[in-house]
């Protein structure tokens, strides 16, 4: 068989093909490298007595080009929300208690859990620490001490960024 680069040359224009064929419109670059990836791998698994290498290395590329984009299709669908359901399935009253909540929880970063419940339980559903300690079962001084920790972490975090 030819040298790698041989082939490259030989079957670029095929991948270009089944990039066009899979309407692969984004990342093109990427998919391209796909390609050349899957016919590196085709060229080391095949055997000559099943056929010829052109057909073999097209199924193989588009093989592979698929799974691709079965992934990033995957991968897409877990970051986004089914957006009108969403954003309908949200109380418009809601909304700036759901935001404000992600807002202070990046704040919340290097803090322990249940520093975090305190955080949270305080200052967003306004909960006394008599109320938090009841809501998970611990006494009012363990919601001290967890009080204590998040305040004096969060004055060191809010004095290193200034």
């Amino acid at each position: 068989m030819e040298s790698f680069d041989e082939l490259v040359v030989q079957y670029q224009p095929m991948i270009y093909k089944i990039i066009q064929t899979l309407h692969i419109y984004k990342n093109q670059n990427e998919f391209y490298q796909t390609g050349l990836i899957a016919l590196w791998e085709a060229s080391l698994s095949f055997d000559e007595k099943k056929g010829s290498f052109t057909n073999y290395a097209y199924i193989y590329m588009k093989g592979k080009m698929l799974s691709q984009l079965t992934q990033n299709n995957q991968h897409r669908e877990k970051l986004t929300y089914p957006e009108e359901e969403f954003w309908e399935t949200i109380d418009s009253q809601e909304l700036p208690q759901i935001l404000e909540k992600e807002t202070i929880q990046t704040y919340c970063e290097g803090l322990t859990e249940k520093e975090i419940k305190w955080v949270v339980a305080s200052s967003i559903d306004q909960l006394s620490i008599k109320e938090i300690a009841e809501q998970e079962k611990v006494s009012p001084s363990a919601v001290k001490q967890w009080r204590s920790g998040a305040k004096r972490k969060l004055k060191e975090k809010i004095a290193n960024h200034h």
